[in-house]
Parts: C-alpha cells; sequence; structure tokens
C-alpha cells in the first residue's frame, strides 16, 4: 500500500481491509499523519441533521470538502438532499458514484463538459450570473439529447463578494434569459452569504441579513414576473458553515414541500465543513458556537508529527509540514504530546506553531519543557477543505483524543 502515505510500511491491501477488527494502536502508525475521528464525524452528521430538522431547511452538503464517497453516501443517510460540488470534473464524480441529485455551484460554461453531463440533466442543478453563461449553455445544448432541460438557478451576489449577478435588476436579466431557453429550466435561486463576511461582528452579521433579504426580493420578482413555470417547484439556497443560522431563519419561512401555500419551494443549505469541524476557523466562527445551544459540533481531524530535531532551546521540528497540514486558515495547533515509546499523549501547553516547510513544521516550546527527539505531537487543524486534499487516504480512529486511539479503517478520498 505505498500508494498511501497514511499506511504503515510494508502494509498490504489484506492488512487494510483487517483494520476494522485487528483495530492496531495509532502509535504503531507512521508520521506525517492526519487522523479522522469516527466519534467526532458521528456525532457531527446527528447534530447537523437534528439542527436542520429543528430550523426547517434542507441540506445539500458541500462535497469538496471532503471527496469521500463513504462520507458522502453517510451525510445522504442522514437526510441530505443531495449534494454540492464545485466543477465539472467533481459533478462527474458524484454522479458516477449515484448521487441522486448534484448541486454545481458554479457557472457551467465549459461545452464539452456541458454536452458530457447532458445526460444527467434531471439529477443535475447549475447555477448562472450572467445571460452570456445562459447564451453558452443554450448553444452548447443545442441537438443534444438531454432527458429534461437542464435546471438552473439564478445566482445573486454582493459588493466584494465572490460570483453573483449584482443587484436583484441584472439578476432579473438572467432569470428572464433561462425562462426563455429551449434547453435549460428556471429552478429557483441561489447565493453564498460566506464572501461578504469573514467574522461573526454585529456589521458582518447584519450584512449578511441584508444580503438574504435582497436574496429574497429576487425570488419573490421572479414570481412576480411570471418567470418560473406554473407548476414547477423551486429551491432557495445558501448557506456555508459560518452563517447557516441566519441563512434558516430568513429562508426556512418559504420552505413549503407540498404547495399549500402556492408554488412548491425548497430551502437548501449548502455548509460542508460541519462534518469534520475543525480547531481553528470553524470552531471561532461557527454559528453552534455563538448562538445559545445545547449543541455543539466537535473537531474530527487531528495531525500527529515526530520531533525530528531539537536544534535549539525553544524550538523544535517535527516531520510534517505544507504537504501534509493546511496552513491558509491558519497553523497548525500543537495540543498534545506523546512520549517516545508511551501509550498516551498529555497536554502541551504553551506550544505554537511558527512556520511551516514543505515537510518540516517550526514548533516554539517554552525553554523549561521536555520535549524529546521521537515525541509525537498531536495538532489541531484548520480548514478541513484543504485538509482533505492532501490525503488518498486518510487513516480513521475511534476517538483521537482517547487515552490509546485505534486505528479502525482508511478513508478513500478522490482528488483528481
Amino acid at each position: 500500500m505505498e500508494q498511501y502515505k497514511a499506511a504503515p510500511l510494508g502494509f498490504t491491501a489484506a492488512d487494510v481491509s483487517d483494520l476494522p477488527s485487528a483495530r492496531p494502536l495509532l502509535r504503531d502508525f507512521p508520521t506525517p499523519l492526519v487522523t479522522l475521528s469516527e466519534s467526532a464525524v458521528a456525532h457531527n452528521l446527528a447534530t447537523m441533521a437534528a439542527w436542520c430538522r429543528e430550523a426547517g431547511v434542507g441540506i445539500a452538503p458541500h462535497g469538496k470538502t471532503t471527496m469521500s464517497r463513504e462520507l458522502w453516501n453517510r451525510q445522504l443517510e442522514a437526510g441530505a438532499w443531495g449534494i454540492t460540488v464545485a466543477t465539472p470534473w467533481q459533478a462527474s464524480v458524484a454522479l458516477g458514484w449515484g448521487v441522486p441529485r448534484v448541486l454545481l455551484a458554479n457557472a457551467l460554461v465549459q461545452p464539452a463538459a456541458l454536452r458530457a453531463l447532458a445526460a444527467d440533466a434531471g439529477r443535475l442543478t447549475v447555477w448562472a450570473d450572467s445571460t452570456r453563461a445562459v447564451e453558452i449553455m443554450t448553444e452548447a445544448l443545442s441537438g443534444v439529447d438531454t432527458p429534461a432541460p437542464l435546471d438552473v438557478l439564478v445566482e445573486l451576489g454582493g459588493a466584494g463578494g465572490r460570483t453573483g449577478a449584482r443587484g436583484v435588476e441584472a439578476a432579473l436579466a438572467v432569470a428572464s434569459a433561462v425562462a426563455a431557453s429551449p434547453r435549460l429550466r428556471l429552478a429557483g435561486v441561489a447565493g453564498y452569504e460566506g464572501a461578504l463576511a469573514h467574522d461573526a461582528s454585529p456589521e458582518s452579521l447584519a450584512h449578511v441579513g441584508d444580503y438574504l433579504d435582497e436574496l429574497l426580493a429576487l425570488h419573490d420578482a421572479i414570481e412576480a414576473a411570471g418567470l418560473y413555470a406554473p407548476d414547477d417547484a423551486v429551491i432557495l439556497t445558501a448557506g456555508g458553515s459560518a452563517y447557516f443560522d441566519q441563512v434558516a431563519d430568513a429562508l426556512a419561512p418559504r420552505r413549503d414541500h407540498d404547495g399549500s401555500r402556492g408554488r412548491r419551494v425548497e430551502v437548501l443549505l449548502r455548509s460542508g465543513a460541519y462534518i469534520t469541524h475543525d480547531d481553528g476557523h470553524y470552531r471561532e466562527i461557527t454559528p453552534l458556537g455563538r448562538i445559545p445551544s445545547d449543541r455543539e459540533f466537535r473537531a474530527a481531524i487531528h495531525g500527529w508529527a515526530t520531533v525530528v530535531s531539537h536544534p535549539e532551546p525553544g524550538l523544535v521540528l517535527v516531520d510534517a509540514g505544507k504537504r501534509d497540514l493546511p496552513y491558509d486558515e491558519g497553523l497548525p495547533i500543537p495540543q498534545a504530546i506523546r512520549r517516545f515509546g508511551a501509550a498516551a499523549a498529555e497536554p502541551l501547553d504553551g506550544a505554537v506553531t511558527t512556520a511551516l516547510n514543505d515537510q518540516h513544521a517550526f514548533v516554539r516550546v517554552p525553554e523549561d519543557a521536555v520535549v524529546e527527539v521521537g515525541d509525537v505531537i498531536r495538532f489541531g487543524l484548520s480548514h478541513p477543505c484543504t485538509t482533505f486534499d492532501k490525503w488518498r487516504a486518510l487513516a480513521v480512529v475511534d476517538d483521537a483524543l482517547a487515552p490509546e486511539p485505534r486505528v479502525i479503517g482508511l478513508l478513500d478520498t478522490a482528488f483528481g
């Protein structure tokens, strides 16, 4: 299994298959290593499913976080409407894995990709934020045999944000173009509030709230203009992992599964990071940390690295770097140390990661701290999305915070 850096040297396919029953100790696995804690994943899946039920919203979690067939299936089994992706290739993976409904949260304006995915119209929904995108989609699909028109959500953006038509008037023009296309179906309204704010300050929360009001205004304007087909169900979707509470508060009242108030409307969050959470960015910004709640997410991803050098007082170097651990939303956080030859980890207070090279991390420790070459440090990580993409497989442990974690499997990922 040399293709898996998470597996011990000399491991065979049979050894991997035996992991659920053999349950070897984590300390027998090599470093650098990233682990996925099964207890935390199970907790987070149940927590988000219960939260969505109570909030009155559905969820199509963003699959690019993990690109894991196993985790996607578990999200679907927990009640997810479908899976969200970001690129045509990710959409092809999701469709090939049998995901029943795939939401491509991006404009699909590559003619070859459009034609390749056309056979899955009816399972696939894409976005558009310009009339040019509508023109490209219509032209590319002309003469292509599809089982149904391709569903398109009109994306509304915001000043200083990412993609999305700027303002209701511009978005309404896109909606008109979609409605007029013989190859497309106007299927609703989409947006992403996470690009408009980056913290939980009152100003940021107010900015998000104003944007969601505009998203609803766009939906109402499309309805008033008669652009939705009379009997069609539509989707309203927003909601990353930072402000999904506000999205639910704003959009949930419009959810109407049976059309008892008029049109059938599905409201979908697209939060993805909740399944693993983290010890950095999402720990700080998750709504479950800032609103009164008896629920919480638990960090399921951790890094493990061996001290390979102690060249001067207060500095140790470990064998994990940018190739192994995320760093775009904060450097890895030293949490605990497992002494050489010991079974259990103990807290490592006062340590901080100051820099990463490709295969090394610089860790400053108190000068009186007892840290030796051969010891293993456990790190909290920040940002699941740039953790998973560094690993073709992650070691799954029963509980990363247990006195002696045991490995119960390897989780495959697909990142191309």
